[in-house]
């Protein structure tokens, strides 16, 4: 399948979800997550999924990374179903998830360890990695030395370090403050402009989805359905001053609006 983008370009699909459903089984009674959503995102592009909190943007996630199945529907990447962990995806979590006993170079390189690919070559990329969000003068450090922003990082970098084509983030600057925030959303358009690889971003910010995506997928509350998609058609690269822009707030605005006229936010 191809899709057309705001730039005009057609690009292969690369995530596909089909009628995709999800419903928790409990003892208390069952919980529909997700309900017949349909999604496709171009190879390379960055989308972003917002929506109020329990609407299911993260059982979507987890569900594309294969962390979780389907009840009904399908899900492809790059034409392949998913019918359990995926490699060759990089995920990021909300929190960290750092092994506090390994160096900070030693947690970058855990995926090439699982691989049995901790090779002079994945090493290299790993310090490439991490002077890149500038981290390298604390490789030999532990994560409990430094700050929550800086953890965030090393997470990122641990994501990338095998090269994933396809990287899934689950609101992973949620916890940092505003400030910390703003730097890691200017560093990962960065690390993406120079990558091109597909993201699938979870994030309860609007101006955050808007200031990193090319397209906003608006989700109803739960369970999940999408209620529109909004093209965020403003030139990269985008400073954080863009936020004040017209076409900015035009973005944003358009994703107020539909999630008001659902009822997730007060108009």
């Amino acid at each position: 399948m191809l899709l057309k983008l705001a730039d005009s370009s057609y690009r292969p699909s690369c995530i596909q979800v089909s009628k995709g459903a999800k419903t928790y089984r409990s003892a208390r009674g069952d919980v529909e997550a997700l309900a017949a959503l349909d999604l496709d995102v171009a190879e390379g592009e960055f989308v972003s999924v917002v929506g109020p909190s329990g609407c299911g943007k993260s059982t979507l996630m987890r569900c594309v990374a294969g962390l979780a199945p389907l009840t009904s529907g399908g899900i492809f990447l790059n034409g392949a179903p998913v019918k359990g962990p995926v490699r060759n995806v990089g995920i990021v979590f909300q929190r960290d998830l750092l092994l506090d006993w390994r160096t900070v170079i030693d947690n970058v390189l855990l995926p090439a360890e699982f691989a049995k690919q901790r090779t002079p070559a994945v090493e290299l990329r790993a310090m490439k990695l991490l002077e890149k969000v500038g981290l390298m003068a604390v490789a030999d450090r532990y994560p409990w030395e430094l700050s929550g922003g800086m953890r965030q990082r090393v997470a990122i970098c641990r994501a990338l370090v095998m090269d994933p084509p396809v990287l899934l983030m689950d609101e992973p600057f949620g916890a940092l403050d505003a400030l910390t925030r703003d730097e890691l959303n200017a560093e990962l358009q960065t690390i993406w402009m120079e990558s091109r690889k597909t993201v699938l971003f979870i994030t309860h910010g609007i101006s955050e989805a808007a200031y990193l995506s090319d397209r906003v997928v608006v989700m109803s509350s739960k369970p999940g359905r999408i209620l529109e998609t909004v093209e965020v058609d403003i030139p990269r690269p985008r400073p954080l001053a863009v936020r004040d822009s017209a076409d900015f707030a035009k973005a944003t605005g358009r994703i107020r609006q539909v999630l008001a006229r659902s009822g997730a936010i007060r108009g």
